[in-house]
């Protein structure tokens, strides 16, 4: 049976981080972002102040979001529990993260090992234990968080992770959180969450991120364009290149975690959470480029209906103008980004890809299909 206990983590050991320098791309800006001449360093340490301490169970928590969310209310004195398969090490030190800390964190942080689709498990180890909080961070389906809320009928709050792809697709930006939802999009099981939480009464808050980027990122966001410039390679960009996205740091997002617990405002309300500029694709490989320290991008535009990809992404983002409104979180919540672009992509590669570490190996497959054919559009 599965139990609670302390977990055994595995330290890394400490390493040198690759300076960065953070000025303009020669002179020219990025959706007017200001980028600040300074010596780099890592970013995202805050001290939110929690009304009391709680005892908090996160759903996942070992991979990415979750690794910076446990830090900080370890910080705050909560009691921290993660909920996970146990296949990957429940803690590791973090490149930037000093020994007293990640010393502090191993020793409080605690585990329930579980599949969280093994529903009668979760009813009776979550009854057994009972929670204050639940993070969750990892949900995909409404049917694997109504044994959670069986299983705590006295649950104080449930902060979920939900995503900015529930918004159904318009001709008017940027998303608000009242805009209409798409109940067909890929995300609908966030979006029936949000309302299955709805329904049963509970105090929720949902965050709706749009593109998450940072340190530890499982999904191929700025690590694409990395692979890239760190093989001197062209970057193929579906057609002008002007669509317009929006990329938010997860340490911004683990701060805004943060700020909605015991949040009165945050009761039952949903929020938008992402960086505070927008920015086009092409400043999105010239963005990467500058946090890298690598040369100015040759960028290649093609038109990807002339192409068969087969099931092969050629390229990591929607291809469209996607970008959400944050101003509700800033206005309620008082939350606000740390990081502006290039900050953030330069604290990414330089706790992660800059010193050997990424999720993917890189494939340039469909590069080389959309290089190799004569017709692509001029940059």
């Amino acid at each position: 049976m599965s139990k609670l206990v302390v977990s055994q983590p595995t330290k890394q050991p400490s390493i040198s981080l690759l300076p960065s320098s953070l000025s303009d791309f020669n002179g020219t800006k990025l959706c007017q972002i200001q980028y600040k001449r300074k010596v780099w360093q890592p970013k995202g340490a805050l001290h939110v102040a929690a009304s009391s301490t709680k005892k908090i169970l996160i759903m996942g928590g070992t991979r990415f979001i979750g690794v910076f969310l446990s830090r900080l209310l370890v910080k705050e004195g909560h009691q921290i529990t993660l909920f996970t398969r146990g296949k990957a090490p429940i803690t590791q030190q973090l490149p930037g993260e000093s020994d007293s800390d990640y010393s502090d964190f191993k020793s409080k942080i605690l585990h329930l090992k579980g599949d969280r689709k093994d529903f009668e498990f979760v009813k009776s180890s979550l009854s057994a234990e009972g929670f204050d909080v639940v993070y969750d961070i990892n949900g995909r389906e409404a049917d694997e968080v109504e044994p959670i809320l069986d299983a705590l009928p006295n649950l104080e709050q449930y902060i979920y992770c939900s995503s900015a792809g529930v918004y159904l697709k318009s001709d008017l930006l940027p998303h608000c959180e009242t805009d209409a939802v798409d109940p067909k999009s890929r995300h609908k099981g966030k979006l029936n969450t949000e309302n299955l939480l709805e329904s049963r009464g509970v105090n929720w808050t949902s965050l709706r991120p749009v593109y998450i980027y940072g340190p530890l990122n499982y999904n191929p966001v700025e690590e694409w364009f990395f692979h890239r410039l760190k093989a001197g390679r062209p970057i193929p960009i579906p057609n002008s290149g002007k669509q317009i996205t929006q990329l938010g740091h997860v340490k911004d997002l683990a701060k805004a975690f943060i700020q909605v617990l015991g949040n009165e405002k945050a009761s039952k309300q949903v929020f938008n959470i992402s960086g505070e500029k927008n920015v086009t694709f092409d400043g999105l490989a010239r963005a990467c480029a500058k946090a890298g320290g690598f040369p100015e991008p040759e960028i290649v535009h093609y038109n990807p209906k002339e192409f068969d990809f087969g099931k092969k992404k050629a390229f990591p983002f929607r291809d469209q103008h996607f970008f959400a409104s944050i101003e509700k979180a800033k206005h309620v919540l008082g939350w606000k980004p740390d990081f502006d672009l290039v900050e953030g992509l330069a604290d990414s590669y330089n706790l992660d890809f800059g010193r050997g570490t990424y999720r993917k190996e890189a494939d340039f497959s469909t590069d080389d299909m959309i290089l190799g054919k004569s017709l692509v559009l001029q940059a």
